[in-house]
């Protein structure tokens, strides 16, 4: 029999439901959220509930937005003919912290047969409608999925698939990190990291 009160437990139990959160992270998060003031807890129930309200998936892109297209795809300073093929939305902010000013494709996942995920499951046949629909427009397709043996798989069946097209197609390059340790490195990476070697 639990000492807490259920509200409390309840709330424990849907926190650790969440990505990233155990039973003991929930627990801290809770109790954290019962030093708040009541407006500032009324306030982040009232963001989740209003989280997905009118939200859209853009037509064009497949990222999350307010309006269809999205403003990244209908930004006409952006540069529409490089286009970066990405995971999950989530991806779209970190590539949008370095500066890129192309645009995207959201893919939905990655190939992953353990999981039962195949490319039918995935935004792949949109992005080759999209190439095929736009002759002359796209100039390269940047493949920025994860460099995990899924992350590989879903862009080299992607390179396969636009073929045809004779589009550029570019793959992320990968290496050291800044601040990393040679000693540490891996051996994967420090292979991958003498391939993608340039003039300096």
């Amino acid at each position: 029999m639990s000492v807490l009160p259920q509200s409390i437990n309840n709330l424990i139990e849907e926190l650790s439901h969440l990505p990233g959160i155990g039973p003991k992270s929930a627990a801290r998060l809770t109790f954290y959220l019962l030093t708040k003031k009541t407006s500032d807890v009324e306030r982040l129930g009232q963001s989740i509930i209003n989280l997905q309200a009118d939200l859209l998936t853009c037509s064009r892109c497949f990222n999350y937005s307010n309006s269809d297209p999205c403003p990244i795809c209908s930004d006409q300073r952006r540069r529409q003919n490089i286009i970066a093929v990405v995971e999950e939305p989530l991806d779209i902010m970190a590539l949008e912290k370095t500066g890129f000013d192309g645009v995207y494709h959201v893919l939905g996942g990655v190939i992953s047969p353990v999981n039962g995920i195949g490319p039918d499951e995935l935004r792949i046949q949109q992005l080759v409608k999209r190439v095929k629909n736009e002759p002359g427009v796209i100039d390269e397709i940047i493949l920025a999925t994860d460099p995990s043996l899924e992350g590989e798989a879903t862009a080299m069946y992607i390179r396969q698939q636009l073929t045809p097209y004779a589009i550029k197609t570019t793959r992320l390059a990968r290496g050291l990190p800044v601040g990393g340790d040679l000693e540490y490195a891996d051996e994967a990476t420090l292979t991958r990291a003498l391939e993608g070697r340039k003039d300096y």
